[in-house]
């Protein structure tokens, strides 16, 4: 059964208004995440007298550390925000690994803030340093508000742990997805103690309203994009499921219906994330990318079953309620700066490609799609985009393996065979992590500038 949808002329003319190349936001952001940071050490250097002996300088140790890892655990909270100018501009897979990297840091600093300042103090108290244990445990449980800090550290701790990078890929990801939600908790429990303990904000008042300034705005931008937003789009638009069809053996896609879909603002390229509120489903939630451009009462998702929530689409039934959240993402026509677009897809990442070979403007011969599977069965939707080929003019190529298992040549030169100008074209890229970066590589080695390759993971 086809799933094809019609309209691609129209998300076409859409699309086309819609278009306003612009360059992602991240380096700004950096500069003023370290601008950020830099102010946080002012305020140290500021607020510290001249350091005499040792013991001075290791809780001046311990005061940076605890700054740096209070200013840090913000933004580890505002990256789990899905802000749409961090979600749609720097995109998902780009925010999702500087929340990492941040969590990672942050952890670090925390746990060099405990020490640091557990030995200053016991050094003060006449103790040795193999007195930090029950230097510490006497703080917890005499100094203000360190016993909720010493439970959200402990929360920090298990969530990095879990986060690992072996340990994560055991874990399911609903058990990993709630865990992480712990983070909240855990940042909420060791704020308290900064503002009771930290000596620059007992001396600096103007400081300690710029701590709950930032936590406050935060705080602010969590409650409205993570709940407020997502509850307002879907009273709105009321989506349900339509249909499921199975595309190839362990494909399906997933129609969903409701009301004026196209006004909630979603692009070809990017993904929502998923709630359906089936028997076993319900707690669920896993970002899809759309496999077709948006209608007004309509929207398309492409699956493979490669999961326990994945496998279950193909039981919804019609009329199921579906949750979501978006739309996210920033592979969309906005990056496009040249002309001619090369889309590059591997297995499954062939959704966001199909909804953009459908929609992005071009004349006849401007748009080729490489769509790499192991063989011609799993080639998902392949009479869609056949269609969307021979309509737009386009150029539709595949590579599957042989019959013996030899996987096909993708390499610099067997690019610049197949598409002799690939280093003037503009290309998305989306696939399985391996997949992705090999076709990278092959790429900047057929002469395509970083900046036009424009991909994006939704292992998140």
């Amino acid at each position: 059964m086809s799933t094809t949808l019609a309209g691609g002329r129209a998300a076409r003319r859409q699309t086309m208004r819609r278009i306003r190349p612009r360059r992602s936001p991240a380096a700004v952001l950096l500069f003023a995440v370290a601008a950020g940071a830099a102010a946080v050490l002012w305020l140290w250097w500021r607020n510290t007298p001249s350091i005499a002996d040792d013991t001075g300088r290791i809780l001046g140790a311990g005061r940076i550390t605890g700054l740096l890892a209070g200013y840090l655990m913000a933004l580890v909270v505002l990256q789990m925000a899905r802000v749409p100018a961090l979600e749609r501009r720097v995109g998902s897979d780009r925010v999702a690994r500087w929340h990492a990297m941040s969590g990672r840091y942050t952890l670090c600093l925390v746990l060099a803030h405990i020490v640091l300042i557990m030995w200053g103090y016991a050094l003060q108290a006449g103790r040795s340093v193999t007195d930090i244990v029950r230097q510490t445990v006497d703080s917890v449980t005499q100094l203000p508000d360190m016993g909720k800090a010493a439970i959200g550290t402990a929360l920090l701790l298990v969530i990095g742990l879990l986060s690992v990078g072996g340990v994560r890929r055991r874990l399911g990801y609903d058990t990993w997805y709630h865990v992480h939600l712990l983070t909240y908790a855990a940042v909420f429990l060791t704020f308290w103690h900064q503002i009771s303990t930290g000596n620059d904000f007992a001396v600096e008042p103007a400081a300690k309203t710029f701590w709950y300034g930032l936590y406050g705005t935060v705080t602010a931008l969590v409650l409205w994009y993570r709940i407020l937003t997502p509850l307002r789009l879907n009273l709105r638009h009321r989506m349900r499921v339509e249909a499921v069809v199975e595309e190839t053996p362990g494909i399906v896609s997933v129609l969903i219906g409701g009301t004026k879909l196209h006004r909630m603002g979603a692009e070809a390229g990017q993904f929502f994330r998923w709630r359906f509120l089936a028997p076993g489903m319900r707690f669920s939630s896993h970002p899809y990318s759309l496999s077709a451009a948006p209608r007004p009462g309509m929207l398309r998702i492409t699956v493979k079953a490669i999961g326990d929530h994945s496998s279950r689409l193909r039981d919804l039934t019609p009329g199921t309620r579906v949750w979501a959240e978006g739309p996210y993402g920033a592979l969309t026509a906005q990056r496009r700066s040249r002309g001619k677009v090369l889309l590059v897809a591997g297995g499954v990442g062939i959704t966001p490609m199909r909804a953009l070979f459908e929609t992005l403007p071009g004349a006849a011969g401007d748009i080729t799609l490489l769509y790499r599977a192991n063989s011609t069965q799993d080639l998902a939707l392949w009479d869609e985009l056949a269609k969307i080929a021979d309509e737009r003019g386009a150029r539709l190529m595949y590579a599957v393996n042989s019959p013996d298992g030899e996987r096909p040549d993708i390499s610099p030169e067997s690019l610049r065979r197949k598409i002799p100008d690939v280093d003037h074209h503009d290309v998305f890229l989306c696939g399985p992590p391996g997949f992705a970066q090999s076709v990278y590589e092959a790429l900047r080695g057929a002469g395509v500038p970083a900046r036009r390759i424009h991909h994006e993971s939704f292992e998140m």
